[in-house]
């Protein structure tokens, strides 16, 4: 069973930093392309950033592409958001997503198959 499993969400100040990891299992990680989503309360969800399998190539979010930077550790199963300068509009559930290809780095949520649970940022002054 394909498995994503969120941590390092919280509370933080505006202007902080975090760094969100995820963890897999249950499927050849190393082959998929790997994104990070946000949903926050009425809208909808979005890829802040995705990284192809072999971390060559990367998308961001223009909104926030000063601020995020995404990478992974093929050997760890695992992927990583760090997200800096955060400001109250990146109050959000972040979730993390594993698509299987690796011709292209998606951005489209319904391009990506397997999802983890989500982990909740909360950024307040």
């Amino acid at each position: 069973q394909a498995l994503l499993t969120e941590s390092g969400g919280g509370s933080v100040q505006v202007g902080g930093s975090l760094k969100l990891s995820c963890v897999a299992a249950g499927f050849d990680f190393s082959r998929y392309a790997m994104g990070w989503f946000r949903q926050a309360p009425g809208k909808e969800r979005e890829c802040v950033a995705a990284i192809s399998y072999h971390s060559t190539v990367t998308y961001y979010l223009r909104s926030v592409k000063t601020r995020v930077s995404i990478s992974r550790d093929n050997a760890k199963n695992m992927v990583f958001l760090q997200v800096d300068n955060l400001k109250e509009d990146d109050t959000a559930v972040y979730y993390c997503a594993g698509a299987d290809t690796t011709l292209a780095v998606p951005r489209s949520a319904a391009e990506y198959e397997v999802w983890g649970q989500g982990t909740q940022v909360t950024v307040s002054s």
